[in-house]
């Protein structure tokens, strides 16, 4: 090996093990291991790597931003090693120009330390503070809720449209609250003509629905207009009812997490310069600082697009 030329260490993550490729300016590879996503065994690598380097200029590149590349991420920061991330995407659009097997971990990383070698794009992962990381998190699970719900909606609309088209098309369920606290106790044409208007009205009050009577009335009239039982509507409508449940429950914990985000987000340092953007409220400045430490300039334009020259400078700090 030559004195004093910079070495290029390469990690393409997993979430058991990490595999690793070090290469020299001449691409010539020095080091290749698979390493487990344990503590001891990511400090000896760190450590052979960097004697491997003896005091010479040393850059680690990594696909992956947090998950299961976190604890290696925390463990390089910490020893203050300088490291880039390149997106997964890239190392695939990239590995197509190499020689070698299709896709395996070992070709991965030595793209990667490759890339690293060539490219002055690629941007250096900082350490993080709290409250940025404790925004990814609850950024992360309101995304997974809002799907959830999305999804139940939808179960919800198409398991109606079986046996009570109408009422399947009297409300907005992804809006309106009182139509999906209507669907806990009413969900056939039978039930509703049974209780009536009024009383049915005097129900829906009781749990403090919004516009009871026109929900009530809304629901009659779908209930006039279906005489006919349809096969399995007993089984559909428990599931309905359960869909409505499921649906209200999400809202709650949606709106807690909100919640937790606005407050967590109002404790940064910077909320206050962020919501003075153009287009920020709190979920998306949430959004911007949990994604802050890497992303690129095209994802933000993607992202952030009418606010893009306020986020290009806080993508530069």
């Amino acid at each position: 090996m030559v004195v004093g030329q910079p070495l290029w260490a390469g990690v393409d993550a997993g979430k058991s093990d990490h595999y690793c490729v070090v290469i020299d300016a001449d691409g010539k590879r020095l080091l290749s291991r698979r390493v487990a996503n344990d503590e001891a065994a990511l400090l000896e690598l760190i450590n052979a790597i960097t004697a491997l380097a003896d005091g010479d200029e040393l850059t680690w590149a990594i696909d992956l931003n947090a998950g299961g590349a976190a604890l290696l991420i925390a463990l390089l920061i910490g020893a203050e090693q300088r490291l880039l991330y390149i997106s997964g995407r890239t190392v695939h659009h990239a590995s197509g120009g190499y020689r070698g097997e299709g896709k395996t971990d070992a070709k991965d990383a030595a793209v990667i330390a490759d890339q690293a070698r060539m490219r002055r794009d690629l941007k250096p992962l900082r350490p993080e503070d709290d409250i940025a990381v404790e925004l990814r998190i609850l950024t992360s699970r309101r995304t997974d809720l809002v799907t959830d719900r999305t999804r139940a909606i939808n179960r919800l609309r198409a398991q109606l449209l079986e046996y009570f088209p109408a009422l399947e098309r009297a409300f907005d369920y992804s809006a309106s609250k009182a139509a999906l606290i209507l669907l806990t106790g009413y969900q056939t044409p039978e039930g509703l003509r049974r209780a009536g208007a009024a009383r049915l009205a005097a129900w829906l009050r009781k749990r403090k629905a919004r516009n009871a009577n026109a929900i009530a009335t809304s629901a009659m009239t779908a209930a006039e207009a279906q005489r006919t039982t349809v096969p399995g509507q007993q089984v559909a409508a428990a599931m309905v009812a359960r869909l409505a449940k499921e649906v209200m429950a999400l809202d709650t914990e949606i709106g807690d997490t909100e919640a937790m985000i606005e407050d967590r987000f109002r404790c940064h340092r910077h909320a206050e310069i962020i919501l003075s953007m153009p287009g920020f409220g709190v979920t998306l400045g949430a959004e911007f600082l949990a994604e802050k430490n890497s992303i690129s300039h095209a994802r933000a334009f993607r992202r952030f697009g009418q606010a893009l020259p306020y986020v290009v400078v806080f993508l530069s700090v």
